[in-house]
Formats: C-alpha cells, sequence, structure tokens
C-alpha cells in the first residue's frame, strides 16, 4: 500500500494517509506552521488531504502560511457533524423505494401509444426492462437465442446472476441454436447451469428470438435488435408460450453442455442445410439463419458432397432433390 492510499474500512480503519498525517506532524514540528510554497509537488495530495478535512487552515494574516488545527476538537465538531450526515443518509436510503415508487410504476406501464403492446428503443433501455421484469420475483422464463454463440465474456458476466435466478426457484428453459453445440464457452456455460436445474435444448432449423416471463410478459425483437416489443396482452403470450415456444421445443434436442454432438444433431444441421440450397438461398444467408460460420457450412457442404461423390453444387442438389422426393413418395 502507497503512502496516499487510505487503510481499508472496518475496525481500526484511519481517516488520514499516511503522508497526510507525516505532513500535520512536519507542521507541528514547525511550531504548527507551514508555508505553501515550500510544499513540493508530491505534498499536494496530502495537503488536500489536511485543508479539506481542516486540520490545517490558511493563516488569517498571511495566506501562505498554513496553521495546524487542533485535533480533538476538530475531532468533536466533525464526529457530530458526520453522524448527523450519516443518519440523514440512512434515512434516504430506507425511504427511497417507497419515495420512487409511484414513478416506477409510471416508468413500467405500457405507454397509451403501444396499448398492450410497449416498443422500447435502444439496447440499453431494453436491458434495464428486461432486468427489472426478471428481479421481480420470476417463476419461470422461456428463451428462444437464435444465431451462433455467445461472446465468452458475454457469457461469463451473466454466469453468477443466472445462478442466483436458478436458486431462487425460477424454472428455467432455453432454446439454442445447434451451432452453440460446437462452441467450447457456451457447452462450460450450459454445463454449470444444467447441474443446477436450467434446462437447454437446441433446433437446428430458423426460428425466431423470443423471451416470456411469467407469460405475463412477452419480449419479441422488432425490424433489429435495437427495439424490442413488450407485449402484455394474455391471450397473445399465451400463443406465444404454447404455439410458438412450446412447439419448438418438443422439436429441439436435449442439451446439457456435453461435448459430443450427436449424429441425430449434424443430420438435421445438414438436412436444414439441403432444403436452403434448394429453395437457392445463398451460403451467407444460410450461415446467418443456422448461426453458424460460413466456414463451417463450407464444411458440412464439402462433407456432404464427398459422401455423395459429387463434384458441384447443382449435382449434390439434383441427388439431394431426388433423395428428398423419393423420400416423401
Amino acid at each position: 500500500m502507497s503512502g496516499r492510499e487510505h487503510p481499508g474500512t472496518g475496525q481500526g480503519a484511519r481517516i488520514l494517509s499516511s503522508d497526510a498525517r507525516a505532513l500535520y506532524l512536519k507542521a507541528i514540528d514547525q511550531n504548527g506552521r507551514l508555508i505553501r510554497k515550500e510544499c513540493t509537488a508530491s505534498d499536494e495530495a496530502a495537503l488536500n488531504e489536511l485543508l479539506g478535512i481542516g486540520l490545517l487552515i490558511s493563516d488569517s494574516e498571511d495566506a501562505g502560511i498554513l496553521v495546524a488545527s487542533d485535533p480533538a476538537q476538530l475531532s468533536a465538531g466533525l464526529s457530530s457533524t458526520w453522524q448527523r450526515q450519516a443518519l440523514d443518509l440512512l434515512a434516504r436510503a430506507v425511504a427511497l423505494p417507497s419515495d420512487l415508487n409511484e414513478l416506477a410504476e409510471a416508468f413500467h406501464r405500457p405507454s397509451d401509444s403501444g396499448g398492450s403492446i410497449e416498443y422500447v428503443h435502444g439496447k440499453a433501455l431494453i436491458n434495464q426492462r428486461l432486468q427489472h421484469a426478471m428481479a421481480v420475483g420470476m417463476g419461470e422464463g422461456l428463451a428462444m437465442q437464435p444465431g451462433g454463440p455467445r461472446p465468452p465474456e458475454m457469457l461469463a458476466s451473466s454466469m453468477t446472476r443466472d445462478l442466483a435466478t436458478l436458486r431462487q426457484g425460477t424454472a428455467m428453459r432455453t432454446i439454442y441454436n445447434a451451432s452453440t453445440r460446437y462452441h467450447q464457452p457456451t457447452r462450460d456455460y450450459v454445463s454449470t447451469l444444467a447441474k443446477e436445474g436450467w434446462m437447454f435444448r437446441t433446433l437446428d432449423e430458423p426460428y425466431a428470438r423470443l423471451l416470456i416471463i411469467d407469460r405475463r410478459l412477452a419480449v419479441i425483437p422488432v425490424v433489429d435488435y435495437d427495439v424490442a416489443a413488450f407485449v402484455h396482452d394474455p391471450a397473445v403470450i399465451t400463443f406465444m408460450a404454447e404455439e410458438v415456444f412450446e412447439r419448438n421445443w418438443s422439436r429441439a434436442l436435449e442439451f446439457d453442455g456435453d461435448r459430443a454432438v450427436p449424429q441425430q444433431v449434424v443430420s438435421r444441421l445438414r438436412r436444414t442445410i439441403i432444403d436452403l440450397l434448394l429453395s437457392g438461398t445463398n451460403h451467407r444467408v444460410i450461415a446467418r439463419r443456422l448461426g453458424i460460420s460460413e466456414r463451417t457450412l463450407a464444411r458440412h457442404i464439402a462433407e456432404m458432397r464427398e459422401e455423395h461423390n459429387v463434384d458441384s453444387l447443382f449435382q449434390l442438389g439434383y441427388i439431394l432433390g431426388r433423395t428428398s422426393h423419393e423420400e416423401h413418395d
């Protein structure tokens, strides 16, 4: 610890740094006086400490001279003042929730323009509203998270919060894209939460982002992820939960973070790739929809070409299309 650092709080904590104490004692050794211009640049922080607390004051007849105050007298006055301030802050802290309750209700009330659908703009405000909704004794959370794996630092930063959510008794279910099975940070994240009761599944077909909280609030993106619709209508939420989430959940495959990727996942992912290729969708769009990189997509296509012993995508599409037709017959 440097001389300018304050000791930690708690029993035995000191108000002054060691540098400030040394400078005050230096003033005492000089008959209780310091000449300001003789103080060095390294004394500046300590000097400001002493002036701020009142242990040094300017001489009434010469502002260039600083005079030491009596610590005993200063202590009595400051102690009383600080105790009053502490009690005032405590009273304000206790009163704060109820004092702001009316404003909080207005803030979180669906807007008149949106009725039972409230449009929230900006990722920061969207996240703030979500955290508030999830913090109020949430009993169930349903999430559909399309796209590829989230960044490792994002997974790590949310781990503590997500574990706390589970341990307060919340039932959580999340659908990820099948590509997350190939991402080690996501596997580690899923493995940790799955052991605490969070249920994960993966779906290898395109689907939209959806979050449902206690079947009283549903959140979906609007146009892009900078605008979200917060849906409060019970009928719409029930439809989203039963006809959208539950249907996708029933088709998705269980995921507990295990490193091995089930052959069924690979087969279904490739079946989706085939269907999109046959519909004329370009590689970049396919990769984005499935949440995989274009390199991973190219690898799957190359392995399928090798498996069917063809040289071109045209040949692959023809064989796969004929196979698909025969299967439906």
